[in-house]
């Protein structure tokens, strides 16, 4: 007998093969040449960017591996949302350093900038070649992730997100050899990000969560780490916004990210991030802060379909929020609020000029196919005309 209450992904088949260990703790990160050198690592490229090299991590991750006897070049050009003209600027670095390892440091850019470099330097070619899962035919470096932000969860994940340099389309290139060998979870990293930044990754590693918690592939597996995701999360971004030294709930965050980037691994995401993609693309909205903006609707619209209805149900009593779906759907436009970011497109320089060209770019995200219930370029028109303000 089926419980009425059960969640229409337990019990659902999968196959879990995980390829990255975890390491999580404050001042974890101090052994990253410790773990560089069980790599067998001797000549690093070290991939981040400038706002890290000035608060002092990279220094301290270079030398770490220096200590253990790696040698270590310093990429440090990292952009937010890496074109294929970032990831060749860095192929260029690893091939004159001659690498044998790399080390993501950063934020997804950074993890991903590293990971396309990794695609080129051992496969050869363009990352369209890349585009899908499983087109690297040979192996690939090995990789050390070590996330300064609590959002994307890349460093638990086999996805390189890189956005080609002339039409901004994101391609989303996957392949298990991709993946981190070692993931560095390091709260003590986090802190000293800005408050923009703490609240745009937080409010992208909730998106995750509440996504990957009702996507059409969700698994046993992946609703498991979707939950406990969002449970962290949830309590730990209004302290994390109001304390931003509080180690506890940094890590709470960081551990609630990598968890969600599980899940992603696991299950794929939806219309939010559908919606979200060419908002960035067109407008320049930060990432977080536009899938943060557009994830309210989307629950209401997937809400209609009774498996997402329990997942969400399932997802708000675990984190203690009241009301099920609304409740849901309150806390996470309070979130957008609490982060004190824009309610509205209108604000952000969106006009209903725009609606039916991004609708339209949505509908073919990749993304969008993994939605719980079927969504349309006319129910994403829909989704962003509610938020014009």
């Amino acid at each position: 007998m089926t419980s009425a209450h059960a969640n229409p992904g337990d019990l659902t088949p999968f196959d879990y093969r995980p390829r990255t260990r975890v390491v999580f703790g404050a001042g974890a990160s101090g052994r990253t040449g410790e773990f560089a050198k069980e790599l067998g690592g001797r000549r690093v490229l070290l991939v981040t960017d400038p706002g890290i090299v000035r608060a002092g991590h990279a220094g301290r991750i270079r030398a770490s591996l220096e200590a253990a006897g790696l040698t270590v070049v310093v990429y440090d050009f990292v952009r937010e949302n890496p074109t294929t003209q970032d990831v060749n600027a860095c192929l260029l670095a690893a091939r004159q350093a001659n690498v044998d390892l790399m080390v993501g440091l950063g934020g997804g850019s950074s993890m991903d900038t590293a990971k396309g470099c990794n695609f080129l330097l051992t496969n050869g070619g363009e990352m369209k070649d890349y585009r899908g899962v499983g087109r690297a035919t040979k192996p690939m470096l090995p990789l050390i992730a070590i996330p300064t932000t609590a959002g994307t969860g890349s460093e638990c994940q086999s996805a390189a997100l890189i956005a080609d340099e002339v039409t901004h389309q994101k391609m989303a290139c996957l392949d298990p050899k991709a993946a981190a060998r070692v993931a560095i979870l390091d709260p003590e990293l986090t802190v000293s990000q800005p408050r923009r930044v703490t609240a745009c990754t937080g409010l992208d590693a909730i998106a995750h969560a509440v996504e990957t918690a009702v996507t059409a592939r969700r698994t046993t597996l992946s609703s498991m780490y979707s939950r406990e995701a969002f449970r962290l999360c949830a309590g730990a971004f209004p302290v994390v916004l109001a304390n931003p030294g509080n180690i506890e709930a940094r890590g709470r965050m960081l551990l609630g990210a990598a968890m969600a980037g599980t899940a992603i691994e696991n299950s794929m995401l939806g219309a939010a991030h559908a919606a979200a993609n060419p908002l960035t693309a067109r407008f320049g909205i930060i990432h977080g802060q536009a899938v943060g903006m557009m994830l309210p609707g989307v629950v209401r619209f997937n809400a209609e379909d009774h498996g997402a209805h329990a997942a969400y149900e399932t997802l708000a009593a675990e984190a203690g929020i009241a009301e099920g779906v609304e409740g849901l759907v309150t806390f996470l436009a309070g979130a957008v609020r609490a982060a004190e970011l824009p309610m509205t497109l209108g604000s952000c320089g969106v006009g209903e000029d725009a609606v039916e060209e991004l609708a339209a770019e949505a509908a073919t995200q990749w993304t969008a196919q993994f939605n719980p219930r079927g969504i349309s370029a006319p129910d994403f028109a829909t989704l962003y005309r509610t938020l014009l303000g």
